[in-house]
Order: C-alpha cells, then sequence, then structure tokens
C-alpha cells in the first residue's frame, strides 16, 4: 500500500443533538489510505454530537491522532507529537478551555496501556476497530466516568455501526471492503494491529458506494490490508443456488454498475490472492483502471521465505505474465524491502534484475525495520544499517529511472483525466491520470469534476503536463 502521511463509527441509538456552539475537531493522520478512510469517518461520526473539523490543533477541543505502525519509529513520531500537543493542551486549560486526546490506530492497538502510561496528556485510546465508539467513550469522559482504553478487535461491530451515508471531500474517495490480515509476514506487524481478515457483505459496500456517488465521487478506490482477499457476503438481490460469498472480481463487477461511478481501482493486492476472475475482470471492465500494487518486496526466494510471503520470484513473474495478458496497458507498482535478515549481496542483486525484469510504472522502497513482536526482529543476521542504507540508494536509483521513463511514454498520448481542482497558475487545473500521476493543464472551471481529454506534452518524475484536447 502506498505510505503517505496526511493531515486533515456511530452507535445504533439516535444521535444527540449537536450543540448550538460546534466543538473543534483536529485530526492528524498517519500512513496508509485504511488510515485516511478511517478518519474520514471519525469525522462523519462525531458531526452529529457538535464536532466541526479544523486545519490546526491549536484551537481544537478534540485532537485525535489516526497513527500507522509499518513504518521505522512510528511510535517515537506519535510521542513527539504528543509532546507538542500537550503544550498547546496547557495553554487551553491555562486559558479556561478544555482539549480532549485521543489516540487511534495501529500505534494505539499495539501500545495502548504504554501510551496511557507515558504519556498522560492522552485522554482515551482506542484501536482501528473501536473507533464507532467514540461518541459514546467522550460522553464517559465528560462525566469523569467510565472506560477510555478501548482496543478489542470487533470488526464487524465497527462496519455494522458506521452510517451508509458518506460526505466526501472531492471526485474521487476510498471504500474499506476489507479488513486484517491472515497471511502473517514475518516483517509486518499488521495482523497484530488490524486483526483477522474481515470482509464487509456486499449490501453494506453498495450502500456506501451509492452514497460517494450521490454526492459527487466519480473515481472509488476500494481499499483493504489484502483487498484481493475479499469474500464478502453476496448480496439479498443475488439469484437463488449462487454463492454465499463474492470475491473481489464480483464485487467490482456489480460496484461498476452504479450511475455516476465513472472509474475503479483497488489497492492493495498480495499475489497469493490474484484468482482468474480478477484477473478476467481487469482485462474485461472498463471502469477498473489500468494500475495495479502487486508488492514483490524481494526477488529472491530465499528471502521471500524467510519473509512467509508464500510465493517464488517465478511465481510473481509468471502471474504478471497473465495479467499483462488480460490487460495490456498496465503499470505496476510495488513494495520493496531491502536488507531483511540474512540477506546476502547475492539476495539483494536478485532483487534488482527482478525489478528489470518486470519494470513498474512507480513503487515504494525501505530499509528494514525492527517491528516488536514480529519473528523477524528475532532473527539471526540482521544486516548492518550502513549496508541496507547503499544498498536501498541502488534499488531507489533503478525504481526513479523506471518510473521517469514510463511517464515519459506518455508524452503525445491523449488520456481521460479526472479534474481535482485548481492548479497554482493563472488557469490552471489539475487532475489524476488513469496511472495516478497528478496532472496539470490549462482548462475551464467548468472542467472541475469531469473526465477530460488531455493531451500529454511533458513528463517529470511525479506528474505529468499536458493541453485539453481540442483546445488551443
Amino acid at each position: 500500500m502506498s505510505h503517505t502521511i496526511h493531515e486533515d463509527t456511530a452507535s445504533t441509538k439516535p444521535a444527540p443533538k449537536a450543540s448550538t456552539s460546534p466543538k473543534k475537531l483536529f485530526i492528524k493522520t498517519y500512513g496508509c489510505q485504511m488510515n485516511v478512510y478511517d478518519s474520514e469517518r471519525i469525522s462523519e461520526i462525531l458531526a452529529p454530537i457538535g464536532y466541526e473539523a479544523i486545519d490546526t490543533p491549536k484551537d481544537a477541543d478534540l485532537v485525535i491522532l489516526n497513527t500507522c505502525h509499518i513504518r521505522e519509529k512510528a511510535a517515537e513520531k506519535v510521542y513527539s507529537e504528543l509532546g507538542r500537543i500537550r503544550k498547546l493542551k496547557t495553554a487551553k486549560n491555562e486559558a479556561g478551555g478544555k482539549m480532549t486526546v485521543a489516540v487511534a490506530g495501529c500505534v494505539a492497538q499495539a501500545e495502548g496501556e504504554e501510551i496511557l502510561r507515558r504519556a498522560p496528556v492522552v485522554d482515551l485510546v482506542l484501536g482501528p476497530q473501536t473507533y464507532h465508539k467514540l461518541p459514546e467513550m467522550i460522553a464517559k469522559l465528560s462525566r469523569s466516568r467510565g472506560e477510555n482504553l478501548a482496543t478489542e478487535f470487533d470488526t464487524k461491530e465497527k462496519f455494522d455501526a458506521l452510517p451508509a451515508a458518506r460526505k466526501p471531500k472531492g471526485y474521487a474517495a476510498f471504500l474499506t471492503i476489507q479488513e486484517g490480515c491472515d497471511k502473517f509476514c514475518t516483517f509486518c506487524v499488521v495482523p497484530y494491529t488490524r486483526g483477522a481478515e474481515f470482509s464487509r457483505p456486499v449490501d453494506q459496500i453498495i450502500a456506501e458506494a451509492r452514497s460517494l456517488a450521490a454526492a459527487g465521487v466519480r473515481e472509488i478506490t476500494l481499499i483493504g490490508q489484502n483487498v484481493n482477499a475479499y469474500h464478502g457476503a453476496a448480496p439479498r438481490s443475488a439469484p437463488p443456488g449462487g454463492p454465499a460469498t463474492w470475491g473481489l472480481g464480483q464485487l467490482i463487477r456489480h460496484v461498476a454498475k452504479i450511475g455516476g461511478v465513472e472509474r475503479l481501482r483497488f489497492t492493495t493486492s498480495h499475489p497469493r490472492d490474484m484468482d482468474d476472475d480478477l484477473i478476467e475482470a481487469l482485462g474485461q471492465e472498463s471502469k477498473l483502471m489500468p494500475y495495479l500494487h502487486l508488492p514483490l518486496q524481494a526477488g529472491s526466494d530465499r528471502i521471500l521465505k524467510a519473509m512467509n510471503r508464500g510465493h517464488t520470484y517465478e511465481q510473481y513473474r509468471d502471474l504478471i505474465g497473465r495479467i499483462r495478458k488480460a490487460r495490456p496497458d498496465l503499470a505496476l507498482s510495488s513494495d520493496f524491502i531491502v536488507g531483511f535478515p540474512g540477506e546476502s549481496e547475492l539476495d539483494f542483486e536478485r532483487t534488482m534484475a527482478a525489478v528489470r525484469e518486470i519494470g513498474y510504472g512507480s513503487a515504494f522502497s525501505f530499509k528494514y525495520s525492527v517491528r516488536p513482536g514480529t519473528p523477524g526482529g528475532a532473527m539471526h543476521g540482521q544486516v548492518d544499517e550502513a549496508v541496507k542504507t547503499e544498498r536501498l540508494a541502488r534499488l531507489q536509483k533503478l525504481l526513479v529511472a523506471q518510473q521517469e521513463d514510463f511517464n515519459k511514454s506518455l508524452i503525445g498520448r491523449t488520456l481521460p483525466i479526472l479534474v481535482e481542482g485548481t492548479g497554482k497558475g493563472a488557469g490552471e487545473l489539475f487532475g489524476r491520470s488513469p496511472y495516478l500521476q497528478g496532472t496539470h493543464f490549462t482548462g475551464p472551471q467548468s472542467a472541475i469534476g469531469q473526465i477530460v481529454d488531455v493531451t500529454i506534452t511533458d513528463a517529470g518524475r511525479n506528474s505529468l503536463s499536458g493541453v485539453l484536447s481540442g483546445g488551443p
């Protein structure tokens, strides 16, 4: 899953009326698309009890850090941020106000009690499956009684409690269809922080997708820790005698029928779960964008086995061949870890050879870092930090060159661009290509929210430039 940092659930009981003076909510979101989705839903379930989102923590009545435990020193970054929040909370208290501080997400799940012990500024701690309990937790806190720690796993309860109606901020939105992981890769903490794989029922997903479409969303990205492991309960309207559960390919075909939804994506996938039906959907469903994120992690079979990936490089390569045969215009993205315990120079060179053979339009690459509680941390042969740094530099040089070459290959092509807003220049618009690159061009304001054809005239590492088809 692409890993970025962004800043920016409901009870079945009737929501209390919002106060006449809205309370101010600030959420800082760390990590992946799953956390971005969770933060949006947190805002939505707190709105009925009077919370209004703001862009800075300074004047907030409620500050929520929605944390991620995937990357190196994730917990330390949270504690550092809590130190800054503590000063703001103290200042607000001294001015006669009150600030409530909550830590949510995967760090909260992994280190709940430790957070409360180490950072007294924190009032509430809640894991990824319990944020729908926030209104109740806030109410209990305001009455100075009850629990202030909620980190038990209960994914089904969370999704059942969330309202189907969404209030998206733009024309593209994430929609979580699956959570958790049963793969237990030895470098990964997700099974311990998000729990076992759980798939939402098709009817629940369709209701949310229709809400997004009604709100003007044109592009939906279906997300999950292992999104292509999706196996949700079939819709009530399905013909009798059919399968009790649907896979991702079948779900995609169903979502594609919703009026107003023009583009679909899904992430993050695991090679072990790319079945024939999903590959067929990639080739046949025109609304699916020609971009697939499919992490390889390493090109050495010895390291893949140590990582517990469950596939060999040859199996991955053959899978890519089948996918590209079904969708020739597909661009690939991937994740790579260098310096996994026991990785030799030969192992690393096999990763480099794999990248050269497969070819990627984009990729994310990282040095291996120990995650507490994962098997990788106890393995022999931990690689020296300087060696990891040097290998990562070599890998990233190759990946950047491939990304730049792919972007330049689009020059002269006319691509459909979903226009998301204005750019920095006069009359400039900004949108996303089918391959996810940001694309800049000049056009009328009326194009915002539309999908327009843009002929690409220039390409950088991360973005494209072009002219509106049929324009000056």
